[in-house]
């Protein structure tokens, strides 16, 4: 009898369970593409510059003074760190429902049914001593603790613990990404502080040049060797650099203000040596293979780990559809009368059940969430294969531009050595009055531009290997 008992429930529920199972959808597997080319073109040394912490990649301390303090007080860095925090949380969350709920729960209440009703009739006809019937109105208090537990048969809170737990480490990466990119950030504003600083001292020299000449030109036409035409074109000319002046001097208090953004301060000088920029060399960087971005790009690990998280979330879409097992207990006293409420065993509560729920019908929103978190998965898979290439496509086009600056600021050099001297040759053939001021004016004015993109040139090859050294995955370590 018993036997029968047991298979009238089982069979039943095997076949509901039959019914869901049959119908639950595969999941599709995702392959992560890792394949990079062998090398970036310009040789395939193992040595790599990442590994260099930043304090002994930048040489100078000044700079490192600042670098160090933007990493104790950049905000976006202290809210990214609460980030960690809060990824942190949602792991021991997603721990937390793989155990049971247990708790404490404490009640008191007062009833009164009608007498005329079968639970007022039954109430009245119940003798707790002799001669005593059940009390009119009926009190109720209650002390126990209780207890709720999930059984993770199919593991998807196991999944899901994981997949926060990797979420976590992606969020650490994310963190050392931007580390990277403050310190570059850093130094690349302070190599154009410096830049500002000595084009605004060329220009101040310049004005300085421009001026003499325009005494000579107003001795001349005292002379009635040239005329006021050359005077007024002069004069122009320093109204012009003045006006750059200005301009650069501008440039200088906004560079500063976005440093001390960068670390976290009110307005203040930036402390910096504004002499000898054009004799800072580069520092040699040495790129690695291809291959070591995977374990060195902060943002190529930290996609690596979005989609593992993005798999093991199908997984947990995937458990959904699967019957749930709930296991409910409870273990108390209970008595209408607070003398009574601890006397065993009459007053003794306790309780256990078991719940198996399967979705059968209307699965819509179960298929939907599953289908989206494929979606998901596949977005992953995308975004890791495009921070792979954009991390080689990155550090090939630095490298390449290193090359051609240095071979760019040589040609510079040469230029602007050539229009010196050429000046010189143009003020004394103006004094003889065998050049024409015409020809002093666009000499200095080539001569003014020139210096000028020497010094952009020597900025643009800092902040080339700067931003090498960051796209190799270097500062954070």
């Amino acid at each position: 009898m018993y036997k029968f008992k047991i298979n009238r429930y089982v069979i039943p529920l095997g076949l509901c369970l039959a019914v869901t199972g049959c119908k639950i959808p595969q999941i599709i597997p995702v392959a992560q593409n890792k394949a990079v080319p062998g090398s970036y073109g310009f040789g395939t040394a193992t040595l790599n510059s990442s590994a260099v912490e930043w304090h002994s990649f930048f040489t100078d301390k000044n700079l490192v003074n600042l670098i160090d303090t933007a990493l104790k007080n950049n905000q976006e860095l202290q809210i990214t760190l609460q980030e960690l925090e809060i990824a942190k949380n949602e792991v021991q969350i997603k721990k937390g429902a793989l155990l049971p709920t247990v708790g404490i729960r404490a009640g008191a209440g007062l009833e009164k049914v009608g007498r005329y009703t079968s639970q007022g009739a039954g109430d009245a006809s119940t003798e707790i001593a002799p001669g005593k019937e059940t009390p009119d109105p009926l009190g109720d208090f209650t002390i126990g603790a209780y207890a709720n537990w999930e059984v993770d048969i199919w593991k998807k809170l196991r999944t899901a613990k994981k997949a926060a737990l990797t979420r976590y480490l992606s969020t650490v990466e994310g963190k050392n990404f931007l580390l990277t990119n403050l310190i570059a950030e850093v130094a690349n504003s302070y190599y154009e502080l410096q830049a500002l600083d000595n084009q605004l001292a060329i220009v101040k020299e310049n004005i300085g040049l421009q001026k003499s000449a325009m005494d000579i030109v107003k001795v001349q036409k005292e002379a009635a060797r040239t005329t006021e035409l050359a005077v007024q074109k002069f004069q122009a000319e320093v109204f012009k650099s003045q006006s750059l002046e200005f301009e650069l001097m501008q440039k200088i208090r906004e560079t500063e203000n976005r440093i001390n953004l960068l670390l976290g301060r009110y307005p203040q000088e930036i402390i910096r040596d504004k002499t000898g920029f054009l004799s800072l060399s580069p520092v040699i960087v040495h790129t690695g293979i291809p291959s070591q971005l995977l374990a060195n790009r902060p943002d190529v690990k930290q996609a690596e780990l979005d989609l593992a998280a993005a798999k093991l979330d199908v997984k947990v879409a995937r458990a959904e559809f699967y019957p749930s097992f709930d296991i409910s207990a409870g273990l108390g006293f209970q008595a209408f009368k607070p003398s009574y409420l601890f006397r065993t065993p009459e007053s003794l509560l306790y309780s256990i059940a078991g719940d198996l729920a399967a979705p059968l019908i209307n699965r819509n929103a179960i298929k939907a969430e599953f289908k989206s978190a494929n979606a998901r998965q596949l977005q992953a898979m995308y975004n890791y294969e495009r921070t792979i290439l954009n991390a080689y496509l990155e550090v090939s086009t630095g490298l390449s531009s290193i090359s051609n600056l240095e071979k760019n600021y040589d040609l510079k050099t040469k230029q602007v050595d050539a229009l010196n001297k050429s000046i010189e040759a143009s003020n004394d053939l103006f004094r003889s009055a065998r050049a024409d001021y015409f020809e002093v004016l666009m000499t200095q004015r080539d001569a003014l531009e020139a210096k000028l993109e020497l010094i952009e040139t020597k900025k643009d090859q800092l902040t080339a290997v700067t931003h090498v050294y960051r796209d190799l995955g270097g500062g954070w370590k």
